[in-house]
């Protein structure tokens, strides 16, 4: 139920009364309504159209869930009684006026009353979609019928719809256009609509254009827009249809010219990032042609632009297509350079990174923070992050002015997470310089956009708390700083930002019994209570995916190798999967699908059978592992149980699959690698995982990590990334809940 306030309610009682008024004018009288009433009763032939309409009627009453005589949508119940009333005597009062109206024919009347039906079926709808609220009902009724009374006398609807709120006109324009295809003015009251519609929606103007381009306003609409979105000016400049010709035939504008000849031009996507330089003459598209093939000049025009697009956005001067700029920069710093660098790994460091000795401290910086995510643990500490420093001459504060501060929430995030944030403070001058910094990275996030820069102080804390536990203490009190700072402004975005950091931030001190669930309404994120893994016998059911390829067989003989002492027992009874018990500790069970030949698709009828086992028996697995490759891990995810609480994904880049898993299981905790998956590390976590189980115990993540670590001493393993660590997506959700939006 929603809720509303004195001046919504004194809002839709003078609503009502302006309806009323309405009606009363044009059609007839109070008294006058009451007599027809009174002894309104439609002919045969009329009837059936009554019934459609009573049949909307119960469809609107009900939609409130609650199957009575009352439309109450909301918590109030003076608007209840006002909305109730619409949706019953209003209705059945305009019926009444329809068959009483001698002025009428039988087709006429028929078309008016089917005219109704189809309002009230368009209403139900959309109240359903959220596109229409409950609360115009009373408008959308008036104005229907001041419709009809102005159609009956052959006059235009486009006065009418033109000062209605968006939703009330289209209501009456598009949900029935038999009833006035033939008033004069309904083509342009249609286009009103659409004109309304773009106002709200701005950037659904050239989707809507591309099917309506015929429109009068079609011209100055592109004209309007194209600035604010050159990426879609761009995109549909180029199609062949008759909204691309119309782009292309204003000649007049010196910035859609300019788009059109790019999209004409086999370079155009080339040429597109730096769209403001070209208008503004400051560059040529001769200029990119003399670089584009040269890929390290490319990149180094990109980055130069855009320290230049940053430098302007500090004056409240954004750039055309800033963020087609970042787009491209993003993709050439990945399949230029990262993707060569990561790909080398092997490789001596003197040929791994050789691509990268020609670029700046700048330039090196862009790689790292248009990569995230992708860039592996060794890209980074041993190529560029080392190399940016020298350059820049170790001084980190002359390396963030230089680039105006620009992404440097993610340049700190980033810092923490590869453990060199500490290193990089300490190349500033003064520890004030240093503090200030901080003091920036955690304050004022209730002004960004979107929940990004939020994402990135969560995602830092955990790497902080574990290298610097006194810069922790300080990021701590700054975030309640904050949170105080919010509370006297009373913000209420920056309150729930501000106290999700701090309980998720305080929930890493095990001593501060913290209670995520009662402050934030989500489960711990540092640990796993033991309780949490068992079903209602105590026991804990885990499952494995294996897959038919020569590393699949292997890791499964490996697997059953693990098991094969007096701790445990394997079940091989069944021919598509194993089952491993425990016989000593506490209750443990394994289930692995065997992995059959891949090409005969019996992995997947296995893994489908044990799907089909679990499901008739009432079995929930709360623990998943997947030993497939990278191909594999989609298939593993949508197998896996809704109700798995860890999650680990031993496959090759599986950090980048974490969004994919929690759609599945919200509350996974879950163990990827940004890097290679390797035996040598997946072994060892099964064995440790399995071994607390078995004992009965809570998983700890930051004291299993620890252990976890010195059980799997192998290159690699700081590319496995533990699930305390992925707090951005646990900040997002607790985000969503706070603000109702889950």
């Amino acid at each position: 139920m929603m809720t509303m306030s004195k001046s919504l309610i004194l809002a839709l009682s003078l609503l009502w009364l302006h309806s009323t008024v309405l009606a009363q004018a044009v059609f007839t009288s109070v008294k006058a309504t009451a007599e027809v009433n009174a002894s309104c009763t439609p002919p045969k032939n009329r009837e059936i159209f009554h019934d459609y309409i009573h049949a909307q009627q119960q469809k609107i009453l009900q939609s409130d869930g609650i199957k009575d005589k009352a439309y109450t949508p909301s918590s109030n119940e003076e608007i209840n009684l006002v909305l109730t009333k619409a949706a019953t005597t209003t209705i059945s009062d305009l019926e009444c006026r329809i068959e009483s109206d001698t002025t009428l024919n039988h087709q006429n009347k028929v078309r008016y009353l089917r005219g109704i039906e189809n309002v009230l079926k368009f209403f139900v709808t959309n109240i359903r979609s959220k596109k229409v609220k409950p609360v115009h009902l009373p408008e959308i009724i008036a104005t229907y019928e001041a419709s009809m009374n102005l159609d009956k006398k052959g006059l235009s609807l486009a006065t009418l719809i033109n000062p209605l709120s968006y939703e009330v006109a289209y209501s009456i324009t598009e949900s029935d256009r038999v009833t006035f295809e033939r008033n004069e003015g309904f083509a342009q009251a249609r286009e009103m609509v659409l004109l309304k519609y773009c106002r709200l929606h701005p950037e659904q103007t050239f989707l809507l254009l591309k099917d309506n381009p015929n429109v009068s306003f079609a011209d100055s609409l592109v004209r309007a827009v194209a600035r604010k979105y050159p990426g879609q000016l761009y995109n549909y400049v180029q199609a062949n249809n008759k909204l691309g010709v119309l782009i292309r035939n204003i000649r007049d504008d010196v910035f859609i010219t300019s788009v059109s000849r790019m999209a004409r031009s086999k370079s155009g996507q080339q040429y597109f990032p730096f769209l403001d330089n070209i208008v503004n003459g400051s560059m040529s598209i001769e200029q990119i042609d003399s670089i584009e093939n040269d890929s390290i000049q490319y990149y180094k025009m990109l980055v130069q632009t855009q320290m230049s697009y940053t430098k302007r956005m500090l004056n409240r001067d954004t750039a055309f297509a800033y963020k087609e700029l970042a787009a491209k920069l993003e993709k050439k710093a990945k399949d230029e350079f990262i993707n060569t660098i990561n790909g080398l790994h092997s490789e001596p460091d003197a040929v791994r990174f050789s691509s990268i000795q020609s670029l700046t401290a700048e330039e090196l910086y862009y790689l790292a923070v248009m990569t995230d995510g992708l860039i592996y643990t060794s890209s980074y500490t041993k190529g560029i992050y080392p190399l940016m420093m020298k350059k820049i001459g170790q001084r980190g504060d002359s390396l963030l002015l230089s680039l105006h501060f620009d992404r440097y929430r993610k340049f700190i995030s980033q810092a923490a997470a590869f453990n060199t944030l500490s290193s990089f403070l300490s190349t500033f001058p003064g520890h004030e310089d240093a503090a200030i910094l901080m003091k920036a990275f955690v304050g004022q996030l209730e002004k960004s956009d979107g929940l990004e820069d939020g994402v990135d102080v969560a995602d830092s804390y955990a790497s902080i708390i574990e290298s610097n536990p006194k810069l922790a203490a300080d990021v701590l009190s700054l975030v309640k700083q904050n949170y105080q700072r919010n509370v006297e402004s009373n913000n209420a975005r920056g309150k729930n930002i501000y106290n999700i950091l701090y309980q998720l931030f305080l929930s890493a001190d095990s001593t501060k019994k913290v209670d995520l669930t009662k402050e934030l309404g989500i489960p711990p994120v540092y640990t796993v209570p033991n309780s949490a893994l068992t079903d209602t016998s105590g026991q804990v059911v885990m499952q494995m995916f294996f897959y038919g390829d020569e590393d699949g067989m292997l890791d499964y003989n490996i697997f059953q190798g693990m098991f094969n002492n007096a701790n445990w027992k394997i079940d091989k009874t069944n021919k598509q999967w194993v089952t491993v018990r425990s016989v000593k500790g506490k209750s443990v069970t394994i289930y692995a699908n065997v992995p059959f030949d891949e090409e005969t698709g019996e992995d997947d009828k296995a893994q489908q059978a044990l799907g089909d086992y679990f499901e008739k028996n009432d079995i929930r697995p709360t623990v998943t592992i997947n030993r497939g490759h990278s191909y594999h891990a989609e298939t593993t995810i949508g197998y896996m149980a809704p109700t798995s609480r860890i999650v680990f994904m031993g496959s090759c880049g599986g950090f980048h699959l974490i969004d994919a898993i929690l759609q599945k299981s919200a509350d996974a905790h879950i163990i990827a690698s940004k890097q290679i998956g390797k035996r040598d590390i997946n072994r060892p976590f099964l064995q440790l995982l399995t071994e607390k189980l078995r004992a009965g115990q809570d998983i700890d993540w930051i004291s299993f990590w620890h252990e976890f670590k010195n059980n799997a001493r192998v290159e690699g393993f700081e590319d496995y990334i533990p699930p305390y660590k992925n707090l951005g997506a646990i900040f997002i959700k607790a985000y969503k809940r706070a603000m109702g939006e889950d």
